[in-house]
């Protein structure tokens, strides 16, 4: 008879309180949203701007691969996306991917700065300078 009675008291809780089915399911759908701007949508922009910088690489940019190889492009394949490293002073050429770019480090596609750093870490910008001088 107990028993009886709980049975009851739980059905009559889930008929007084309807929302609760689509309250859950509204909170799943907001954790999604939120799992969605917090983690996919970031990655996906870093990744459009990295295939955007290894689209960009041209014949003498100086590079640096995903193993850390630095050289200097020479040549570049499109029909199988890959490109020729020189790097070394016995000018060593080697065949890589594009993905395999980790970064372009020619210092004319570097992102600009208007702020410097001088040799103690402080951020001067370029009025600064010029009145230290």
């Amino acid at each position: 008879m107990n028993f009886l009675f709980l049975d009851q008291a739980a059905n009559a809780a889930a008929e007084e309180n309807p929302l609760t089915t689509w309250g859950m399911f509204g909170f799943t759908i907001i954790l999604f949203i939120v799992m969605y701007f917090i983690f996919i949508r970031p990655y996906k922009k870093k990744q459009k701007e990295e295939d955007a910088m290894r689209a960009s690489i041209e014949i003498g940019d100086d590079v640096t691969t995903i193993g850390g190889v630095v050289g200097k492009i020479i040549a570049i394949r499109e029909d199988d996306e890959t490109f020729v490293l020189e790097t070394g002073s016995d000018k060593t050429r080697i065949r890589f991917k594009k993905w395999a770019v980790s970064s372009i480090d020619t210092p004319d596609k570097q992102p600009k700065d208007d702020k410097k750093t001088d040799k103690k870490g402080d951020k001067k910008s370029k009025k600064d300078k010029s009145e230290e001088e």
